[in-house]
């Protein structure tokens, strides 16, 4: 017989072809981390994100390392050093000395949708360069994060069937296309995967982290939960929902403003607040010490206050 060899992929269905492209496409972009602190070893996954070297993985994937070794799928590896993690977020940013793969293209997660394929590329339990895919199976998942005394609720977690497990973290989750919408943070149970989501809000954290190494943070001290509006005020707002105030730290910028458990906050700065990610996206440096104002109801009437917030002040890694 003879004739050109038959591309393998010519010889299989839509859905096996497009993951299959999709791990072609990601894989040699993702790394196997080895690092080492005073805890232990630790290993887990990393994605390149730029020409020069940059690496986006989990927080918790580092510990209080200060740097480690990168090994890529084509068996190539790299020293690599940290440049900054924000265990809030749960990212972190690497640096590898020497040449590195290309970077993966760096998508928006706010366009997903409940049932879109996504595929996971990671190194879990060891197992470099490892593939798994599945679906979306849910949208707006919350993950509480803590760093010392500080905590935070991780919004709009992105929920996948494709399966994870330890050594993922870290890794890619990207669409049919084979951009990186999510990065691979936790197992939440059996048949269920969590991922950070690439969006706005985290988007300017991955900036901070490789401008400054940290991301700096204003402070209100709320605990909010999402809530709907009385239907007089999504009628005069057109605002379906608001954060309804659990709970007020005490002598915290929202106490001397005077803000109330059981307040129903709709706007910050001028901006709809309808869920927590709304108001954190405010809580960046440009907000510290400067002037808020913040609209709630309480007990029926419209009452504005103004928060200063203050810098959130992390222990160390």
């Amino acid at each position: 017989m003879s004739g050109t060899p038959q591309d393998p992929f010519d010889a299989l269905d839509g859905y096996s072809r497009t993951v299959a492209q999709v791990a072609r496409t990601i894989t040699p972009s993702v790394a196997s981390l080895h690092s080492a602190d005073e805890r232990g070893e630790g290993t887990g996954s990393a994605v390149v994100f730029t020409e020069d070297g940059f690496l986006l993985t989990n927080a918790h994937v580092l510990g209080r390392a200060d740097g480690g070794t990168a090994r890529f799928a084509d068996g190539s590896d790299a020293p690599f050093s940290v440049i900054g993690a924000d265990p809030l977020s749960d990212l972190a940013v690497v640096r590898a000395v020497g040449g590195t793969p290309p970077p993966v293209v760096l998508g928006d997660s706010d366009r997903l949708v409940v049932g879109q394929l996504v595929v996971a590329v990671g190194n879990p339990l060891g197992l470099a360069g490892s593939v798994t895919a599945g679906v979306v199976s849910g949208l707006g998942r919350s993950l509480p994060a803590r760093s010392g005394q500080a905590a935070r609720i991780i919004e709009d977690v992105i929920q996948t069937d494709a399966a994870l497990n330890p050594g993922n973290s870290g890794g890619a989750l990207a669409d049919s296309r084979g951009v990186v919408v999510g990065i691979s943070t936790a197992v939440a149970g059996v048949g269920l995967g969590l991922a950070i989501p690439i969006n706005a809000t985290t988007r300017r954290i991955i900036d901070s982290l490789v401008r400054h190494g940290r991301v700096r943070r204003a402070y209100l001290g709320l605990v909010t939960t999402p809530a709907p509006l009385p239907y007089e005020l999504v009628e005069r707002t057109g605002q379906q929902t608001g954060l309804r105030v659990v709970d007020v730290v005490a002598h915290s910028p929202a106490a001397r403003a005077g803000l109330h458990r059981g307040d129903l906050l709709l706007t910050a700065g001028g901006n709809p607040v309808r869920d927590a990610q709304g108001l954190q996206r405010l809580m960046f440096a440009e907000a510290i010490g400067r002037p808020l104002q913040i609209t709630v109801t309480r007990s029926g009437a419209l009452v504005d206050v103004i928060a200063e917030p203050v810098e959130l002040l992390d222990s160390p890694r």
